[in-house]
């Protein structure tokens, strides 16, 4: 019992969250950065004045007992599209509107008074804030965006297999590479060269290590790219997961070479913990990719290929992908072969199948371009202002619009997005980009924050209720367990603060009573207090925003 009440939040997989109900007791602070949270009754919501200067200070009209019982004001759903039976459907609950008396008549036969002269306030520019549902699409000639994320256990190929595909797709030119090869072969790193397109700091290159998520941009003639490249060493697994948040399509790079893939999947190494971390992050799509089939131990070996294959498919089903959703096949990161060109028959005659960026120029990928805008930041630079970066996950953004940050409420004016190096005048669901921003300092802003509009902003909570499972945990687990929660591009600590229901695999239904503890295996409604208020969504509406991971102990 005493190691569920461990209180150092290292880092473990834990959970993912499936179904809940979030009650939310707390709202954005007013503060540079979310103060936090604590017990207490207050109201649910802070609505405040200051964003209609015409209107008269809200008052609700409800009151939350004073009592330390957890607030029931709002309750939302962090649920998954399959909710266990009995689950209540979310409900928003608002206080009704206060009765506005009628203005007074005019009188017309009233002795004019002296007219003292005001000052003439400055102008302001105006506030361009589109409808909530107004549903952006994609204009004629407009290329659609995937973002892509290289993942897989260190040393598996996969910042060389980014780099050549920027190489093949004209994003990084002959002459650059050619110089990144001579540069590589004076520090006798002859073979990462190509990895240099996308490791772009000394460390990185001299040790052949990605120890920071790296961005690349390319195009095809049907789509633009995003290629994230995520750390494979297992110290790096939260910039991996600040990655995999991003994403739409996961490549799973895997060694086929002899020793390699042994030492990635069957002994511990990340192969597995990245597939999982994947799935629980929310990437769709999942293309397996056999690297390393020209190495001399392998020599594209059908029976390697199949041995690989055999090994690896079973945990991917397991861990929640479904046939449907994973694409296999065999490459080579370093000479190129079947990532742009199809394999040529007298290197290997027994494939037959796409090319990877033929798969991913031609992957369908559902997108929600109607709705408000929700943008969770990753990262964020001074560049003539503030600028943050970030994938949209919901509605569009046009620039001169005027956006509100969460959870601190600040407002800002949107002066220019860019996009790869171009810049733009709007950007959509499931685009990559550059804001940048007037009206907010660079400390403003932090990773984790969510761009949104103003007249539908983002809920911050601070406790909430949500069911897990538990996917991998040694010890038992019950009240009190403190640990880190991943969810979009947030990083907290957390703690569970009560066990509520188990959920029954077999019916989904909720126990009557609380359990003491839950272990590995086991799927429970529990409720989850944060150190700071974050940012969250019932996941059934925007599920980037209602899923999240618990990890502990490093792993």
């Amino acid at each position: 019992m005493s190691d569920c009440n461990n209180t150092s939040p290292t880092d473990k997989t834990l959970a993912e969250s499936t179904n809940a109900a979030l009650n939310i007791t707390d709202t954005a602070a007013s503060s540079k950065k979310p103060a936090a949270c604590g017990g207490g009754g207050g109201p649910a919501f802070n609505f405040k004045s200051s964003f209609n200067f015409g209107a008269s200070e809200f008052v609700p009209t409800w009151s939350v007992p004073s009592t330390p019982a957890p607030a029931k004001a709002v309750s939302l759903s962090l649920g998954s599209s399959k909710p266990v039976s009995e689950a209540a459907k979310p409900v928003l609950e608002t206080a009704k509107p206060l009765p506005v008396a009628a203005p007074a008549p005019k009188e017309e036969n009233v002795a004019k008074k002296a007219v003292v002269p005001t000052p003439v306030p400055a102008p302001v520019a105006p506030v361009i804030d589109e409808p909530e549902e107004e549903d952006i699409r994609l204009g004629e000639g407009v290329k659609k965006h995937l973002n892509i994320i290289f993942l897989g256990h260190v040393d598996a190929g996969k910042s060389t297999m980014g780099g050549h595909i920027l190489f093949l797709t004209g994003m990084v030119d002959k002459r650059t590479m050619e110089k990144y090869e001579r540069e590589a072969k004076e520090l006798g790193r002859e073979s990462w060269y190509l990895s240099w397109a996308l490791d772009l700091n000394q460390e990185e290159r001299s040790k052949g290590k990605t120890t920071e998520y790296g961005r690349g941009y390319f195009e095809t003639e049907q789509r633009r790219f995003t290629i994230i490249d995520a750390p494979g060493h297992k110290t790096f697994v939260p910039s991996m997961l600040g990655g995999a948040a991003q994403a739409d399509v996961g490549v799973l790079v895997i060694s086929a070479r002899k020793g390699e893939f042994e030492t990635g999947f069957e002994k511990g190494g990340q192969t597995r913990e990245h597939t999982l971390l994947a799935k629980t992050a929310g990437v769709k799509r999942l293309i397996v990719v056999i690297n390393k089939m020209d190495d001399p131990t392998v020599q594209f070996s059908k029976e390697r290929y199949d041995e690989c294959v055999g090994k690896i498919m079973p945990y991917i089903k397991g861990v929640g992908y479904q046939k449907a959703d994973i694409d296999i096949m065999p490459v080579s990161g370093f000479t190129g072969a079947n990532l742009k060109e199809p394999l040529d028959s007298a290197v290997c005659d027994w494939y037959t199948g796409p090319t990877l960026l033929y798969l991913l120029d031609n992957m369908i990928i559902d997108r929600k371009y109607s709705g408000p805008l929700m943008m969770p930041i990753a990262d964020k630079m001074k560049d003539m202002g503030t600028v943050v970066l970030g994938k949209i996950e919901s509605g569009s953004v046009k620039k001169g619009q005027t956006i509100m940050l969460m959870p601190n409420r600040r407002t800002a004016e949107v002066t220019a997005i860019m996009q790869e190096d171009s810049e733009i005048t709007v950007a959509m669901t499931g685009d990559n980009v550059r804001v940048r921003l007037r009206g907010v300092e660079e400390d403003d802003v932090m990773s984790g924050f969510v761009m949104c509009q103003i007249k539908k902003p983002v809920h911050s909570v601070c406790a909430f209720e949500a069911q897990i499972a538990i996917i991998e945990y040694k010890s038992i687990m019950c009240a009190g367990y403190s640990a880190v929660m991943h969810i979009h591009t947030a990083v907290e600590e957390v703690s569970i603060t009560s066990l509520i229901h188990m959920i029954d695999k077999k019916t989904g239904r909720k126990s009557k009573h609380p359990p003491k503890f839950v272990k590995k295996g086991d799927s429970v409604i529990v409720r989850i207090d944060v150190s700071q208020s974050v940012c969250a969504e019932p996941y059934a509406e925007y599920p980037q925003l209602g899923r999240f991971t618990l990890r502990d102990e490093g792993k």
